[in-house]
């Protein structure tokens, strides 16, 4: 007997566990179903290597490999750097604060390693590092001299700024950091004098970490602010210099140049340079820019030993083993000429040219093509009063003068007979094209229905006398100006009303859309520069920078070589600037790529800073420190090696997909423009500076302001139209639901018939398009899309093709040093 102690229990579930279902056997139908329209993406070929699944001893692998190859980056980056041979690290000493003492930095930097050598003022000062088996060149420009310290920048491997923890950084350090950063800088270092001097001891960390503070604002990679007064903490910079290897600055590293370390000038060889070689190879075939000369052929390039001599003898003899020519230019070897040769037209002997017959237009360019060009007689045909089921080939053998119209005046007041057209239409209110859509819609009531202004239809118009007109002009004009017109339409003009508007805005047409409608280019043609089409044309740019940049990368004479360069022609003037007593002594040669000399259209990406501002009417003269930038104005532009004198013209940065921009007459704060100018091109994205001639210049303050940075467009083409844009503005002086009765725009009836074909809007937002004139003092009616308000305003936008202008080389005697 079972003992009632087991119990009885029931059991979990009345629900069989079955076997789930095996997908394999799903149907493509109940899988489409279950996948709701997604794609498996697990499944298929990857696109890139990069989304190939790859095993685990694979990542290693190439984990290891980049590795590797970073090593191999960095020790190529150093090797020209290894050895007492090596080449010297260039190291510029900038003091942002009147202060500092650049020459004192570099007595406290090499007494830390017990190195006795003479620093002066103002110079370049080459020390060997026996300790780290390095050589160190300091350059030591004068602070006040602003482009000088530019210079050393560009050229050095390391910026060293020096700091007071007493005073602030000025106007003029603050012009220099923005300057320094704006062109690009490889490795910085921050030093402070003087910190022993703070007291009490406890506050000198909360110095530092302040300056620190400020240093970070500009470079935010630095973590550190040293103390030259500790003679461990020079040590430490000693021994940053000589062992980082510097980050370089791409657009200098992708060419070749070189720190003149001695210059001279021989009868015979003309300008000779010496120096060692950075950045790529430098080839013998391509130019050298100088800055502030120009670009400059090579004679030759030869081998530089340390006990050589740059003697007249040595250079006059070739044969002997002082001097071993490296490289000498071959048949290919560039140009200098900025621009292409001019093509001659050529005509046979028994032919002339045919003269060319100019066909004055009737009306203003629209888009691509004139309006009314035809003859008036041929463009439009007033309808002839004809009998009733008259055929156009007999109305050619009626004569005007063969019938009288009293004939058909009774038949056609009964209407028993309707006097028809050769087209067989109504020749009562038959629409003509000037008419344009309203004209085609023909009668409405809702246009012609009488209002508070009186009937349009009926209504009777008169000329003002010329006193009444002159009054009026007057006081709109002042009403616009008191309701300040001049923020609604920025680009607004007032025509005087002796002036034909057909004459002064001759060069002026109209645009049914600014980014999309086809600009025509011939009639631009009489008005481009004269060596517009000689200029240089790229027309596969990514191909052709790919090419030019790969070619600098082999052969030349190899970074780190002590050279003699011999350049062709060169100017005098280096070797008294290298020479000048109580200057930095700064001569750097630049090697330009492959058609870097010539002569195109380059485009320029404009930042301007937050110091450049617009003056209002409410400002003073006397209190507003900078003022707007104006297109062509004199700017000083600097990009790569060079430094030019532009008038640039600004446009707007998002041009159409026809490649129009809107030309832009100010530089606005906070929104990037472009300037154009007409300079040698430049491959690859460099960054660039601009700056301003003070008008007042104070005593601590460099000749030029920054007024804004930005970099090198690409592709450098003169296809691109910059669009100058006007507005002429009118009053409503009557309003008949969508037909509106419009004054002071135009001036004559001659010139509301010449611009009647471009179309009109208002500032609420209503287009519409002149429908005809009224009387002979330029009133015109004109149809909108819609009732305008009686407030609104009337216009019209006419643009124009507008071209930069050449830039100059920038002397640098044109700037007085302060």
């Amino acid at each position: 007997m079972v003992s009632s102690a087991g119990g009885h229990h029931h059991r979990s579930t009345t629900k069989n566990g079955h076997k789930a279902f095996k997908s394999k056997f799903a149907t493509k139908g109940s899988l489409k179903t279950k996948a709701k329209g997604k794609t498996d993406e697990s499944t298929g070929s990857r696109k890139t290597p990069h989304q190939q699944v790859i095993s685990k001893l694979q990542r290693r692998n190439r984990a290891r490999q980049l590795t590797a190859k970073k090593q191999k980056d960095v020790t190529l980056a150093g090797k020209i750097f290894d050895g007492r041979r090596g080449a010297a690290r260039i190291i510029a000493i900038v003091s942002l604060t009147a202060d500092g003492d650049s020459a004192g930095a570099v007595r406290k930097l090499n007494g830390s390693l017990n190195i006795e050598q003479e620093v002066p003022s103002s110079g370049i000062l080459s020390t060997p590092i026996e300790r780290f088996k390095q050589k160190i060149q300091y350059v030591i420009p004068p602070r006040q001299d602003f482009l000088a310290v530019l210079d050393a920048c560009k050229l050095a491997d390391f910026v060293m700024f020096i700091l007071s923890p007493t005073q602030e950084v000025d106007a003029h350090g603050l012009a220099l950091l923005r300057g320094i950063e704006g062109q690009g800088v490889s490795n910085i270092v921050t030093v402070v004098q003087n910190l022993d001097t703070i007291e009490p001891a406890k506050l000198r960390p909360e110095i530092k970490k302040s300056l620190l503070s400020f240093v970070t604002h500009f470079f935010p990679a630095e973590v550190k602010v040293h103390s030259l007064d500790s003679p461990l903490e020079s040590q430490n910079v000693i021994r940053s210099l000589c062992t980082s290897t510097p980050k370089g600055v791409l657009w200098r590293d992708a060419r070749s140049y070189l720190l003149a370390e001695e210059v001279r000038w021989d009868d015979n060889e003309g300008l000779v340079v010496a120096g060692t070689i950075r950045g790529k190879g430098l080839k013998a075939d391509r130019l050298v820019h100088i800055q502030g000369y120009g670009d400059f052929q090579i004679e030759k390039i030869c081998a530089w030993n340390e006990h050589t001599q740059i003697s007249p003898d040595a250079m006059v003899d070739d044969n002997t083993s002082a001097i071993q020519i490296l490289e000498v230019p071959t048949d290919g070897q560039d140009g200098l000429a900025q621009i292409a040769p001019e093509e001659p037209v050529m005509f046979d002997a028994d032919e002339e040219p045919l003269p060319i017959t100019h066909i004055q237009p009737q009306g203003v360019l629209l888009d691509d093509h004139h309006y009314f060009e035809e003859k008036e007689d041929e463009r439009y045909k007033a309808p002839r009063r004809l009998p009733a089921g008259t055929s156009a080939y007999q109305a050619a053998w009626i004569l005007d003068d063969d019938w009288d119209e009293s004939d058909f005046e009774d038949e056609d007041r009964d209407g028993d007979v309707g006097m028809r057209g050769t087209d067989g239409e109504d020749n009562g209110d038959a629409p003509r094209p000037e008419d344009g859509e309203e004209g085609m819609a023909g009668a409405s009531k809702s246009v012609y229905a009488p209002t508070e202004f009186g009937d349009a239809k009926s209504e009777a118009f008169l000329d003002p006398s010329p006193e009444q007109e002159a009054d009026q002009i007057t006081a709109f004009r002042n009403r616009q100006k008191e309701a300040d017109e001049d923020l609604e339409f920025p680009d607004e003009i007032e025509l005087p009303p002796t002036v034909l508007a057909r004459e002064r805005l001759a060069r002026y047409r109209g645009l049914k859309s600014l980014r999309s409608s086809k600009w025509e280019l011939a009639p631009d043609a009489p008005h481009q520069p004269q060596h517009w089409d000689r200029l240089a044309q790229i027309t596969n740019y990514a191909g052709t920078k790919s090419k030019t940049i790969n070619e600098a990368l082999v052969g030349g004479v190899p970074a780190g070589t002590r050279v003699l360069v011999y350049i062709r022609n060169g100017p005098r003037e280096v070797v008294d600037i290298k020479n000048r007593t109580g200057a930095a002594g700064i001569v750097a040669i630049y090697s330009l790529l492959r058609h870097e000399h010539k002569l195109a259209v380059t485009n320029f990406s404009i930042l301007p800073t937050s110091e450049t501002t617009t003056i209002t009417d409410d400002d003073e003269p006397d209190q507003a420190e900078t003022s707007p930038v104006k297109s062509k104005d004199q700017l000083l532009i600097q990009y790569g090696p060079r430094r030019l004198l532009i008038n640039p013209i600004f446009s707007s940065s998002s041009p159409g997909r026809n490649n129009v921009s809107k030309f832009e007459k100010f530089l606005h704060a906070s929104r990037a423009s472009v300037a154009t100018i007409i300079s040698p091109l430049i491959f690859g994205s460099v960054p660039t500076l601009f700056w301003r001639l003070h008008a007042n210049p104070k005593a601590d303050q460099h000749p030029f302001e920054l007024v804004g940075t930005g970099t090198s467009l690409a592709p450098p083409t003169h296809d691109k139209v910059i669009a100058k844009r006007i507005v002429l503005t009118g009053h409503p002086y009557k309003i008949h639901k969508r037909v509106v009765t419009v004054r002071f725009m135009f001036f004559n009836k001659t010139d509301v018939d010449w611009f009647k074909p471009v179309g009109l809007f208002t500032k609420r937002g209503r287009s519409g398009f002149i429908k005809e004139s009224l009387g002979t003092h330029g009133w015109f009616k004109a149809t909108f899309d819609g009732k305008i308000n009686p407030q609104d305003a009337v216009a019209m936008s006419l643009y124009k093709r507008v071209f930069p202008k050449d830039a100059v080389e920038f002397r640098p005697e044109l700037v007085e040093v302060r």
